[in-house]
């Protein structure tokens, strides 16, 4: 029996379709109902609202509530087709260049940037002084000025989807490219796509109604909105019901739109149920589950130093929710800067590249996601003793976090990381935010960093090199929170360390780095039973100590 419940559709989208649906029904029936009233000059020229004329009239008698409703239909017909141009014009663009060789799209991406600095209603403009003035020029400007956007957000969004595995098979075999992009490609992206469009709806309303207002857009006799403010603007201040009318209907429309495309982001995203968000990322038995769709995705990353050198060199790999990736080589290999560059902490002049890199539904390429970064990523260093201002107390920093970035005040983000130290095995966790970090051991400090790393729930927690610096015993406690808090709370762990037998001990899947480069992928399995092919991981295998022995010949000297 399935435990699936129907996903709650939000209020936000049963309002917005409510809005659009009432404005359907106007824009279907108050032409036929009104229409003669909108259009007929009558000699009572600009009266003032009356139960004959809610509105009042214009200069030339024409009901303007009649004319508000009639041009219902103009203003959002035009407005759908200006959308659907620039969707059609700029996804096609944006994502069939990602089927194209290199050279096109980078050429195609380089025109895009430079389009795209330009605001659209400023191209609009331009366009339709060129075109001329009429209600076909305005569609027209209006779509060919949307069509940068799309196609930039288009090309960002396939970008993420291209290097795929099951689109690099598909391109093995054979598959045209147009059937590549409507088969694999588009598809994937089809639920952003769908909520950009119901925004940019909105936004397309005001570019429309702005060129008839400015007089490139529709022309008498038709009308839109736009053209109504036009002809209201005289009138303003001796009869500003004339514009209210106009004005109320653009904003309504815009609202309905906002209100459908953020209604469509919740819905269609599965993490807005916390159920939905929990499930993928509990995990079964080990080896039984299913790898669910990729939660960190890095392709074709580049590190260079401010020098130019090379560090990490065009290296690609996934982390599934609950999964933990194990990333070893010895000192240099590049893994605490390929780690450093995926939390965006890369140091000044270090040149960070990559085609994507992505956490969840966070373009990291991007830049403004600082708060989201602190949040969605957990970080534990290699050296526990460096991590710590030695000069403030315990609870002022491990409480960081959560103040600023959770909003919590002092006392609940003191209550907070008491319960996060406790479930660490922290004795007196009050007592030891009350300490200076010289006052503890390795041992605790790095507890007390896990705790205060997972304080925001994060989805990704990175732990270079956690147990360099501790004992043995130490060490091993360490790892036994680590695994105990992946199998507890889900959390997807990228494990950097130089030892491959912790590495073999902790991970799911191990990336074998060397030189700044991954020289061979594992599973955990293949790792205990050595089906190792690289020289470099059999090397690094051959250096772990182990217990077994050989047992030396018996001298002479040994004999009682």
């Amino acid at each position: 029996m399935s435990d699936r419940r129907p996903r709650r559709i939000p209020a936000s989208l049963i309002a917005g379709l409510i809005m659009l649906g009432l404005l359907v029904v106007i824009a279907v029936v108050a032409p036929m109902l009104w229409g003669t009233a909108a259009t007929a000059v009558t000699p009572d020229t600009r009266s003032a609202p009356s139960p004959a004329h809610w509105l009042g009239t214009d200069d030339l008698g024409r009901d303007v509530l009649a004319r508000t409703l009639v041009a219902t239909r103009l203003t959002l017909v035009m407005a759908a087709a200006a959308t659907a141009g620039s969707v059609i014009l700029g996804v096609l663009i944006g994502g069939l260049v990602w089927v194209g060789p290199r050279w096109l799209r980078e050429g195609v991406l380089r025109v895009i940037d430079s389009t795209v600095a330009f605001p659209s209603l400023i191209l609009a403009l331009v366009i339709a002084a060129i075109l001329g003035a009429g209600t076909a020029s305005a569609v027209v400007a209006i779509a060919i000025a949307g069509v940068p956007s799309f196609a930039r957000i288009t090309s960002n969004m396939t970008g993420a989807v291209a290097n795929r595995d099951y689109v690099g098979t598909a391109r093995l075999l054979g598959v045209p490219r147009f059937r590549l992009f409507t088969r694999h490609l588009l598809p994937n992206i089809s639920g952003p796509l769908l909520v950009l469009i119901a925004s940019s709806f909105a936004l397309t309303l005001l570019d429309i109604s702005s060129l008839s207002f400015v007089g490139l857009g529709v022309q008498s006799p038709e009308f839109d909105w736009g053209r109504l403010l036009n002809e209201g603007l005289p009138a303003v201040y001796s009869q500003p019901l004339q514009v209210v009318g106009p004005s109320v209907m653009l904003v309504f429309a815009g609202v309905a739109a906002m209100l459908t495309g953020d209604g469509l982001a919740v819905w269609l995203d599965p993490r807005s149920s916390r159920a939905a968000r929990a499930k993928p990322t509990r995990r079964g038995p080990r080896g039984t589950a299913t790898r669910p769709e990729a939660l960190v995705e890095v392709r074709g990353l580049t590190v260079r130093a401010p020098g130019g050198k090379t560090l990490v060199d065009d290296i690609s790999f996934e982390i599934a929710p609950g999964e933990i990736l194990g990333l070893v080589g010895e000192s240099g290999s590049g893994k605490s800067m390929t780690a450093m560059s995926l939390a965006r902490l890369q140091a000044d002049g270090v040149g960070v590249d990559a085609e994507v890199l992505r956490l969840d539904d966070l373009d990291l390429l991007s830049g403004g996601h600082r708060s989201r970064l602190a949040k969605e990523i957990g970080l534990v260093y290699q050296d526990p003793g460096s991590t710590f201002n030695p000069a403030l107390r315990m609870g002022a920093q491990l409480t960081e976090v959560a103040r600023v970035h959770l909003g919590l005040s002092r006392r609940a983000a003191r209550d907070t990381l008491s319960d996060g130290l406790g479930e660490m095995r922290i004795r007196e966790p009050e007592k030891v935010m009350g300490q200076h970090p010289f006052q503890l051991s390795g041992g605790m400090l790095q507890r007390a960093g896990i705790a205060s790393s997972l304080v925001t729930d994060p989805k990704l927690l990175i732990a270079d090199e956690p147990t360099t610096a501790l004992d043995v015993t130490v060490q091993a406690d360490v790892l036994r929170q680590l695994r105990r808090l992946n199998r507890e709370h889900g959390t997807a762990v990228l494990f950097i360390s130089h030892d491959i037998g912790v590495v073999e001990a902790l991970c799911d899947r191990v990336l074998v780095m060397r030189t700044g480069e991954i020289v061979e992928r594992l599973t955990a399995e293949q790792l205990r039973r050595r089906e190792v092919d690289h020289p470099y991981t059999r090397a690094l295998l051959a250096a772990t100590p182990t217990l077994k022995t050989t047992p030396r010949p018996i001298e002479e000297h040994d004999r009682v």
